[in-house]
């Protein structure tokens, strides 16, 4: 299981853990789920892609033709359910235990 993953990461998970989506329909929704903080240009997007592949956290899931462009879709793997779970649950705890430290 994959702890501490990268942002970028963390994000592309969330946008898969919706379902299926597009490399570019990924990047839109983790800029929008970031409220802008996190931009993927492709080379970002396609390089985390291929790494989160590799390490079987994302599949591909097929090729579709919409309006005319070859789009390839994505889905997150029982591993990157797990590894997105965890990561949250970390984050999460991280989160309250360094939320009591903020000066009032």
């Amino acid at each position: 299981m994959v702890l501490g993953m990268t942002e970028q990461a963390l994000f592309i998970l969330a946008s898969l853990a919706k379902g299926e989506l597009h490399g570019y329909g990924v990047a839109r929704d983790v800029e929008e789920l970031s409220d802008g903080r996190v931009r993927l240009t492709a080379g970002t997007l396609y390089g985390a892609l291929n790494r989160l592949c590799d390490e079987g956290l994302v599949a591909p899931a097929g090729e579709r033709l919409v309006q005319g462009r070859r789009r390839r879709y994505y889905r997150m793997t029982v591993a990157g359910e797990a590894a997105f779970a965890a990561e949250v649950e970390r984050v999460r705890r991280t989160a309250v235990a360094l939320g009591g430290r903020v000066p009032a």
